[in-house]
């Protein structure tokens, strides 16, 4: 299976697939209270049959290319995933989303998978608006948004019931010329930097 390599630490992106499903529910089961305490996914993918499942309609996502979900792995174990919930590639949108268990958090792993999948929906697939759907009380999430360079569009206010209460969603999206101008300006950052750093060797 291909692997899109994350950076120096090792880590990587990989589309996740049915036949991993044993490995998807051991990771599920490590970082269930984690993943549960703001995602319903836990609650989804209870066993092996239900973990299945669940790859198969990213699977199925993928062939009608309404969809993606990748694995992201740190020393050879898988942590997290970044998701495409939706791709509408006619119309140009997609929804992105994430999360990790535990041993992945604090590594800046969603920051660097994100980056990459919303890059691949951008340039390979022409999607011109990102969006990124989060409750209002997840700071990493948002944090993570906010270092993908999107803005807030929306709050929506009581939208979103989850075990017993009802959460605020905030609304992040990128656009394509957002994206590509930012990707622009860090490509000239690291150049200056390099130039730089060659003029006083």
């Amino acid at each position: 299976m291909y692997a899109t390599s994350l950076g120096d630490d090792g880590a990587e992106l990989r589309p996740l697939e049915p036949w991993q499903a044993e490995e998807f529910l051991a990771h599920m089961d490590r970082g269930r209270a984690f993943i549960g305490a703001r995602n319903g996914l836990p609650d989804v993918v209870a066993d092996l049959e239900s973990s299945r499942a669940f790859l198969r309609l990213y699977a199925e996502k993928a062939a009608a290319d309404s969809g993606r979900i990748h694995g992201i792995w740190s020393d050879g174990t898988l942590v997290g995933a970044v998701i495409l919930r939706q791709l509408d590639a006619e119309n140009g949108t997609a929804e992105a989303g994430c999360w990790l268990e535990p041993a992945g958090v604090g590594k800046g792993l969603v920051t660097r998978a994100a980056r990459t999948l919303i890059d691949w929906a951008i340039e390979v697939r022409g999607i011109h608006r990102v969006e990124w759907v989060v409750s209002s009380d997840n700071e990493p999430s948002i944090a993570v948004a906010r270092r993908l360079g999107m803005s807030r569009d929306a709050v929506l206010r009581g939208s979103y019931p989850y075990r017993g209460r009802r959460h605020d969603e905030e609304v992040w999206s990128v656009l394509a010329p957002e994206w590509r101008a930012a990707k622009s300006a860090s490509a000239s950052a690291s150049a200056s930097a390099a130039g730089a750093g060659e003029d006083g060797a």
